[in-house]
């Protein structure tokens, strides 16, 4: 099978270089970071950012019944103000508001029915959070944060018909940030968010709350680059920086969280549905080698998962004998990847990277549907790792992976081309590694 690779697929490969790109045009043009910055003070910053969404339906009136879910993805683009206070020398607390607007979206186009086409959107937000941070060295902060979100979603077809509603709930997520002169840094951020249960979608339909409820989930990852005012104006960190030389072998290992998105196609009643969504987290192992070229690093690494990723239909025993849910499971896959970074201050990386990936997915269902079959594909992504001594590392990434087209009559009897997946995932980890030599 043939990969596609769409115009959305290159967008979002796009994203993962922006961490690199970033990092590369601040070191030619600026000073490198001192080390006594300092991280107390306001500041203003412009990130942008990829991820995916699950909506999960359920009704009041059909009690055990639900779909995890519709799934949505897309990019982002967003503006942050925010005021950290190093509370000792290591310790920081801080707050910070930010806006963004997007394009992450869930579509459906039906030829069979004259051309029907809609869509699901996230428009605009905003997020007032807190983040409490732990300087790993004096130049590069690991945090925390969490706080309230807002998000405004619109409806829109080609029928004449169109609808908007706004969700609030919370977001919890943790990041990098370094910094990249004497007055800018640079951030790797991952971001769950989950809103509170939408019940009153059809009310201006006539009909009763809790007839459809929506809960919606969403993993996200921005890079961003922040201006900080008063960086230089003393109070900054004096402990040593770690000595790190990259050159040489490692392993690795690392927790994650993302979510999938199935783009189904059924051919012959020309649909296509981007799409069926899932969510959960991962557990990842890898070993990999990193040559030191001065002010560049280039290396490959070959890990392997196990995943909890997968979509959800609860059946509240509808169909009798023992069936309580059919699942599809993203249940464990490999990578085999080229990373190259360039070394933003003295002790971390900002790299990029991309390479073959394999996925298997398995669907828990009444026999004779209980299938599985595996998936080739790609990856690309970006991400910031940061020394803590002259052998270990810890690091956040983002990577963006989709897989070939699945045709179903591979796995089921049925004639070829009546129906077919792509899957496409959305996935950050946190990882610690340490290099042999």
């Amino acid at each position: 099978m043939f990969l596609r690779l769409s115009a959305k697929s290159v967008l979002l490969g796009a994203v993962s270089a922006v961490a690199l790109m970033s990092a590369a045009h601040a070191a030619d043009v600026q000073e490198q970071a001192a080390p006594g910055f300092n991280w107390s003070g306001v500041y203003v910053g412009f990130g942008v950012g990829a991820g995916a969404n699950v909506h999960k339906l359920s009704s009041d009136f059909i009690p055990g019944l639900s779909l995890n879910g519709i799934g949505g993805e897309g990019i982002y683009g967003q503006a942050t103000v925010g005021y950290d206070y190093m509370v000792s020398q290591r310790f920081l607390l801080g707050g910070l508001i930010d806006a963004h607007v997007g394009t992450i979206k869930t579509s459906l186009d039906v030829g069979a029915l004259g051309g029907l086409s809609a869509d699901i959107k996230e428009t605009y937000g905003f997020d007032v959070g807190v983040r409490a941070g732990y300087l790993l060295t004096p130049s590069t902060l690991g945090y925390v944060l969490g706080g309230y979100a807002w998000q405004k979603y619109k409806l829109d077809t080609n029928a004449g018909f169109g609808m908007d509603w706004d969700q609030g709930g919370y977001f919890v997520g943790a990041g990098l940030e370094t910094a990249i002169n004497n007055n800018w840094t640079l951030k790797g951020e991952y971001r769950y968010t989950r809103f509170s249960t939408k019940d009153d979608l059809l009310s201006q339909f006539g009909a009763p709350d809790g007839t459809l409820n929506l809960d919606t989930s969403r993993h996200t990852f921005e890079v961003a680059a922040s201006y900080r005012f008063n960086a230089n104006d003393g109070g900054a960190a004096s402990f040593e920086t770690p000595s790190y030389n990259w050159t040489g072998f490692y392993v690795g290992g690392g927790l994650g969280a993302g979510a999938v998105v199935h783009q189904v196609e059924i051919p012959p009643a020309d649909v296509k549905f981007n799409g069926l969504g899932g969510e959960g987290v991962f557990g990842e192992a890898s070993i990999g080698y990193d040559q030191d070229m001065g002010s560049w690093v280039v290396g490959g690494l070959v890990d392997a998962r196990l995943s909890g990723i997968k979509s959800k239909l609860e059946l509240g025993g509808l169909l009798g004998g023992g069936v309580d849910s059919i699942s599809l499971n993203a249940d464990y896959g490999f990578d085999v990847l080229g990373r190259i970074g360039m070394k933003v201050n003295e002790a971390t990386l900002a790299y990029a990277l991309a390479g073959y990936s394999w996925q298997h997915f398995k669907l828990d269902a009444p026999a004779p549907l209980d299938v599985d079959w595996g998936s080739s594909g790609f990856s690309v992504g970006a991400g910031l790792e940061t020394a803590l001594s002259e052998k270990t590392t810890v690091g956040i990434e983002y990577r963006y992976s989709q897989f070939a087209k699945e045709d179903f009559s591979d796995v089921f009897p049925i004639p070829s081309g009546i129906a077919n997946t792509t899957p496409s995932f959305h996935t950050v980890r946190i990882d610690a590694k340490y290099k042999f030599n």
